[in-house]
């Protein structure tokens, strides 16, 4: 059975829903998105990804009076209670009378929503290759904005180099993933970079800033340059869907042994015990 997708109002399936081709969406990436992990039915820190997709929306000047209940009423229907799956959320400023930069006067938003089943990463026990590049993305990183063509591409580099993962670098200083938060293990401590607009501030990544901190793990956000990154024990990238995901060699380089190190094992162990825990 064809999965069914949320737009604008409606329930429909995928093949069925359709936008103008004057949708700002398409022809500008003018929005914004979110993804939210869910359990078994149950939205992953879903308070979190809304207040974020309200700080992306108030960044780009685009009101959406939804609450939560409203959320919810939306995207629940959407969910498997069998499966661990996603939820992709999409708000563009909706469709202009013309092609024109400048915002229309009354904009009516789209929204769209889709779940998908969450595919857990083959090569996670066993850890990731990363390729370090130059940050050639904007200056508003911290906005999750459908605009992702230059983490495409940076993203792409480092899958033709045998690369999972672009790790980015800003002035000498460590930023991100391409598609994810990065956390390193230098000298004991773990590190990630603090929130600025040069990252996403992740959610997942807060998580793990929560369990560091509740289970008296040494950790700071603060910045990491290329040379402390190249010298970590340990290398981890994050998102939602991919959980934490270690990174065992860097530029051609083994990250310590090569192997998943052991603050990597008890992290992810702490972390799929929360989950469980509100699940």
């Amino acid at each position: 059975m064809e999965n069914k997708v949320y737009l604008n109002g409606e329930y429909l399936p995928l093949s069925k829903a359709k936008i103008s081709v004057l949708d700002r969406g398409f022809l500008f990436g003018d929005g914004v998105y979110e993804v939210i992990p869910a359990y078994h039915g149950k939205l992953f820190r879903l308070q979190e990804h809304l207040d974020r997709l309200e700080s992306s929306l108030s960044n780009i000047r685009l009101g959406l009076s939804y609450n939560m209940d409203k959320w919810r009423q939306i995207l629940e229907p959407l969910l498997d209670k069998d499966k661990d799956q996603y939820i992709y959320l999409q708000i563009t400023r909706g469709v202009a009378p013309k092609r024109d930069h400048a915002f229309p006067v009354s904009p009516v938003p789209t929204v769209f929503a889709m779940c998908s089943d969450i595919q857990h990463v083959a090569d996670r026990d066993s850890g990731v290759k990363a390729v370090t590049m130059e940050d050639s993305r904007w200056d508003m990183c911290n906005v999750k904005a459908t605009t992702l063509l230059a983490n495409i591409l940076l993203r792409q580099q480092a899958i033709e180099q045998g690369c999972a993962e672009a790790i980015l670098i800003k002035n000498g200083y460590v930023t991100e993933g391409a598609a994810s938060n990065l956390f390193a293990v230098i000298d004991g401590v773990l590190m990630t970079p603090a929130k600025s607009g040069d990252i996403l501030p992740g959610i997942t990544r807060d998580v793990i800033i929560e369990l560091a901190r509740a289970n008296d793990i040494p950790v700071k956000e603060d910045i990491i340059s290329l040379d402390a990154l190249q010298t970590a024990s340990e290398i981890w990238v994050t998102s939602s869907t991919r959980e934490i995901i270690p990174v065992v060699e860097l530029d051609g380089k083994k990250v310590a042994d090569g192997l998943p190190g052991p603050l990597w094992q008890k992290m992810h162990e702490l972390f799929q015990d929360y989950k469980q825990s509100v699940s």
